[in-house]
């Protein structure tokens, strides 16, 4: 009878090599695969060495853990870290495309926040936080082009600066926003200040608002007790108007007792050059941030971050970064990025409610691209779309004409039968012979083609005197002109 020592031992005595595979060469060794070792019934050892085979051993010693397949292990392991899918968007929903539309809107401030411009909105804090601290006045100047986040940013870093100061204990310093666009006169600028500083008193009628901010300031006993933020947006205004009153309105930063943190918003960088050197004379030079035009990951990423709030995808990724690279490229006016978005989902809106088909979709790089032919049109596609109809039928005419031949001239007859064509197919009543030469006339002295001289109007020689590419792309979002454009030569 084999005692529980024995028993003990035997699995042992089970794993222990045999002489002959103690002699087994090196290389036989390397051959050894995890298949053949499960089909050997003392395998379990070699593929787990840590663990008994007597646990969870199955009939042929083959643990349990190892029938289990790697997909489950990889959902076991990997199935918490997979990122949800957004629902699909229904963009036949009101509410929906309505959330899509004024998230793209101008006027929208970014719940979650402003993007791309810490740098700039770091120094400005700075600067405010500093002369809050120090109690003392200065001036500031950004600058940059339409566009470009500044007003928001210095909103942004305003309430920053509210926030700041109730942290440190320090008194709030109040604040002044002023549109000089919105300013009935440039010194009305002064009146403004001198009513946040008196609010309860009566303004002296013998002296001038500037005068009396220049008196206040000049004497500890009348200075203000709080500081005022005066934030000057489309100081361009001032610069181009008056800028006697801007030289004053920085003026008031520089005396002993000033109470002003004055911060002057303007859009043209160039400007800067054209005052600032008579500031730097008058000692009260204002430390100037420039912001740089957005680049087209910037302009990518302040897209996507706006469509954050939404639950649902809107835009093909490629057709947000066909944006971003055509506004980069022209402006990087973040402003006409977010007008571009928005006309893309009013064409595929519109596109939507044309077509039969009612499914879900996003908006794609050709809607995307409508949009941009709308908005960086050349000024040739601005006056063909001014045309009259049958004027802009013709040109199609002349297009599908050299289109499809070598040739860089035809006839007025043999473009009549091509504008005759293209009305017949369209189902639009052709004009006569008479008033087809006449509007080839008017199209001529307008420089779209050249008309030559001949004894009969139907032989006279025409010649397209703009790019073909102009006339498709005029239209190009036109479904009317598009089949127009479509039709073979007669």
């Amino acid at each position: 009878m084999p005692t529980l020592r024995s028993a003990t031992l035997n699995p042992v005595q089970a794993a222990t090599p045999s002489p002959t595979a103690a002699t087994t060469p090196r290389g036989a060794k390397r051959r050894f695969t995890p298949r053949r070792a499960a089909e050997s019934p003392d395998s379990a050892q070699f593929t787990a060495p840590h663990m008994s085979p007597l646990v969870g051993a199955g009939p042929m010693g083959t643990p349990k853990m190892l029938s289990a397949s790697p997909k489950s292990s990889r959902k076991r392991l990997y199935g918490d870290f997979v990122a949800p899918q957004k629902p699909k968007w229904n963009p036949q929903d009101p509410a929906q495309m309505q959330a899509v539309k004024e998230a793209l809107h101008v006027a929208t401030v970014p719940s979650c926040g402003l993007v791309c411009r810490d740098e700039e909105q770091r120094r400005v804090f700075e600067f405010c936080k500093a002369c809050v601290q120090q109690d003392k006045a200065g001036s500031l100047y950004v600058c940059g082009c339409p566009g470009t986040g500044k007003t928001l940013s210095i909103n942004k870093v305003k309430e920053r600066v509210s926030r700041c100061a109730d942290e440190m204990g320090m008194e709030t310093p109040d604040d002044l926003f002023i549109n000089c666009t919105n300013l009935g006169s440039t010194s009305d600028i002064f009146s403004k200040i001198l009513g946040k500083f008196q609010v309860r008193k009566k303004a002296s009628g013998k002296l001038s608002p500037l005068q009396q901010l220049q008196s206040m300031f000049s004497h500890k006993e009348s200075a203000p007790g709080r500081m005022l933020l005066v934030i000057v947006d489309e100081m361009d205004y001032l610069i181009t108007r008056d800028r006697a009153v801007l030289h004053d309105l920085f003026m008031l930063t520089t005396h002993q007792f000033s109470r002003c943190i004055l911060i002057g918003i303007a859009n043209s960088i160039d400007l800067a050059d054209r005052f600032l050197p008579k500031l730097e004379s008058l000692n009260c030079k204002p430390l100037v941030i420039t912001f740089r035009a957005y680049s087209k990951d910037q302009i990518a990423n302040i897209i996507n971050h706006r469509l954050k709030v939404l639950e649902y995808d809107v835009f093909e990724p490629l057709a947000v970064e066909f944006c971003a690279r055509k506004v980069a490229a022209a402006s990087g006016d973040m402003r006409k990025a977010l007008g571009v978005c928005r006309s893309a989902v009013e064409v595929f809106e519109s596109r939507l409610h044309d077509s039969s088909d009612q499914g879900f979709g996003v908006v794609t790089f050709d809607h995307m691209d409508i949009a941009l032919s709308k908005v960086f049109k050349p000024v040739v596609v601005n006056s063909i779309l001014c045309l009259p109809q049958h004027q802009q039928m013709v040109l199609c005419a002349l297009a599908n004409t050299f289109q499809h031949c070598k040739k860089k001239a035809t006839t007025l007859g043999e473009l009549n039968k091509s504008y005759i064509e293209i009305c017949r197919s369209s189902q639009v009543p052709a004009v006569g012979m008479l008033e087809f030469s006449n509007m080839c006339m008017i199209l001529s002295d307008q420089g779209y083609l050249k008309l030559g001289q001949s004894k009969e109007d139907k032989l006279r020689r025409v010649t397209l005197q703009i790019d073909i590419s102009d006339i498709t792309f005029a239209f190009k979002g036109s479904r009317f002109f598009q089949k127009c454009l479509e039709q073979p030569k007669f």
